[in-house]
């Protein structure tokens, strides 16, 4: 098995022993992403509306580098840290998908890294 790391500079690094994402053949898997502000070091967490944009804007970044788009996306894995976030986080998260939404599944945990209210991670194909 071949793997390739993919890491994007516009997008957080990794806070720990891993990397943004991994492509092996046609597959990308994107580590969690949290709404850290590459440019500015800041987390953004003044709205769960914007803390959620700029989740996928950093999920985003990762794709792009590796070539792929929202379109590619099979699969989310969503964590929050209150429930009552869900409508929210579920009205930014569907506006970057414009044609078949991916399989996903959304749990409530107890805690974040970085105390933060929202984490996506996802799997894309081309």
């Amino acid at each position: 098995m071949s793997k390739t790391a993919i890491n994007s500079s516009k997008a957080p690094a990794p806070i720990g022993p891993y990397s943004q994402a991994i492509l092996i053949k046609d597959t990308l898997y994107v580590s969690g992403q949290v709404a850290i502000d590459q440019s500015t070091g800041d987390l953004v967490n003044d709205s769960i509306s914007n803390e959620t944009e700029q989740v996928m804007t950093n999920l985003s970044y990762i794709l792009e580098e590796a070539g792929f788009a929202f379109d590619h996306v099979v699969k989310c894995s969503i964590f929050i840290s209150d429930m009552d976030n869900f409508k929210e986080i579920n009205e930014v998260y569907g506006k970057h998908f414009t044609t078949i939404p991916p399989a996903r599944e959304t749990v409530e945990v107890s805690r974040l890294p970085k105390d933060v209210n929202v984490e996506i991670s996802c799997i894309a194909v081309k």
